[in-house]
């Protein structure tokens, strides 16, 4: 527990000590207490660790089970009027989250701060990120208690083995917590990254009003979705792969038969299309390797990778994408989307041999469609920075990219070029003549506003 933190704090923002350690005092003094109920009471330590655990999770219930035990033992002690720290809500949520909770960095997961998708504990410092910067916070957490919020963190993993330098967890809300400790930092500098999506609602009009893709292109992008081309959506970290995946993924027929496959549970499908039969699958490198035979035999009509991290991952997708399975959609790291076929093919090279030419061409052959992001100075802007036509021609043994659409970042505005390919023709006009003359159509319209 931080009992000295918050006096030092106090020091420097001019309040008054003996309220900070009053507040100091009664944490200690309720922490005390409700160990010695639990001891006297018999409820085993086991049985407290999974209450915590569920109330760090985000379970109401337990939640509220702490809040209300603190806010009898504040009665009892006639404490009311105890002044607490300004980042936290009341009195009981701060002597909580000070014995038990989130710590400081509990702020972030209040209203304040709900369209802040970052926040980093490095070491003692908290920070949160605020108009698009990494801003430091007043509050502290000292390395006894930064120690006990990583043990708390570690029940929710009870698979991996809590030696580990690196954890992934996540919590009930959707927050992905990523922990770097051990040999991987500085001497009492271990790193917690807090991770959310803030989008308020996956629709392309969403994503207009953002500015993260141009409002013209909206009739586009739902005649792509509705012809079944297979796209991948590149970029480096944090530029809206992920949200525009989901976003795609929304204006999916949500009577054809899905498969996806993730390392990390990211994409809440379940929530975003309610009742659609989509198989959702949780799977990194060791699993990977053991329903890749499942995957191929799978009737599903199309198959989402979130993130294909690995070639494993990706070999899975172009074996698949070979069947002719239409509709299929991934992300991918890189930062130049032209070196997307050669970065997928080197990954399942280096996991599963072959030549890399070769590879190259089979991933060329999967994908119909790059759409590549970057994410702005300002971190809550991001942008869609191009979109190329990808194909394998089988004669020449060549791979053909063509840019259809560029951001112009000085004039804040997309460019386009009408291009189509026979293979992308053929496709579309099998899969749905009207709204592939449609798709070509609109494609013409937005090359020729450039034009003029």
């Amino acid at each position: 527990m931080e009992k000295f933190y918050l006096e030092d704090h106090l020091k420097k923002e001019g309040t008054p000590i003996s309220e900070g350690i009053e507040f100091s005092a009664l944490c200690s003094t309720i922490f005390q207490e409700l160990m010695k109920e639990w001891e006297q009471g018999g409820d085993s330590m086991e049985r407290m660790a999974d209450i915590q655990k569920r109330a760090i999770i985000g379970y109401e219930k337990e939640v509220g089970y702490f809040l209300n035990r603190i806010r009898e033992l504040i009665r009892r002690h006639e404490s009311d009027n105890t002044v607490y720290p300004s980042w936290y809500n009341s009195l009981e949520e701060g002597i909580y989250h000070e014995n038990w909770g989130l710590a400081g960095v509990a702020e972030w997961f209040g209203e304040k701060h709900r369209t802040s998708s970052s926040a980093k504990i490095i070491g003692e410092d908290i920070f949160f990120l605020e108009d698009g910067r990494m801003e430091r916070k007043p509050q502290i957490i000292t390395r006894e208690r930064r120690d006990q919020l990583i043990r708390a963190f570690l029940l929710l993993t009870p698979r991996e083995r809590h030696n580990k330098d690196t954890h992934e967890i996540y919590l009930l809300d959707g927050t992905r917590v990523t922990i770097f400790r051990g040999a991987l930092v500085k001497e009492a500098m271990d790193i917690l990254v807090f991770r959310r999506y803030v989008i308020p609602e996956y629709t392309f009009e969403e994503q207009a009003a953002r500015g993260t893709i141009p409002e013209e292109a909206i009739p586009l992008f739902r005649d792509m979705v509705g012809l079944g081309y297979n796209v991948a959506f590149t970029g480096a970290m944090r530029s809206s792969k992920t949200t525009f995946l989901a976003t795609w993924q929304q204006y999916e027929n949500r009577n054809l038969e899905g498969l996806m496959i993730e390392t990390d549970p990211e994409i809440p499908i379940h929530k975003l299309m309610p009742g659609a039969p989509v198989v959702q699958l949780l799977a990194d490198q060791d699993r990977m390797l053991t329903i890749t035979k499942s995957v191929l035999r799978s009737d599903a009509d199309y198959l989402i990778v979130g993130e294909a991290r690995d070639g494993y991952a990706m070999d899975t997708v172009i074996r698949v994408a070979s069947k002719g399975t239409r509709r299929m959609k991934i992300t991918f790291h890189t930062r130049n989307p032209m070196d997307f076929p050669y970065d997928a093919a080197w990954e399942i090279v280096r996991s599963l041999g072959g030549d890399l030419q070769i590879t190259a061409g089979r991933v060329a052959a999967s994908f119909d469609y790059i759409f590549h992001f970057v994410q702005g100075k300002d971190k809550r802007e991001k942008k869609l920075s191009s979109i190329w036509e990808i194909s394998w021609d089988r004669q020449t043994s060549r791979i053909h990219m063509t840019e259809i659409c560029r951001y112009l970042p000085l004039e804040n505005r997309w460019t386009w070029t009408c291009h189509i390919g026979e293979d992308k023709e053929h496709g579309g006009r099998e899969e749905n003549p009207g709204m592939f003359q449609h798709f070509w159509e609109t494609l013409e319209k937005l090359a020729d506003e450039v034009e003029q």
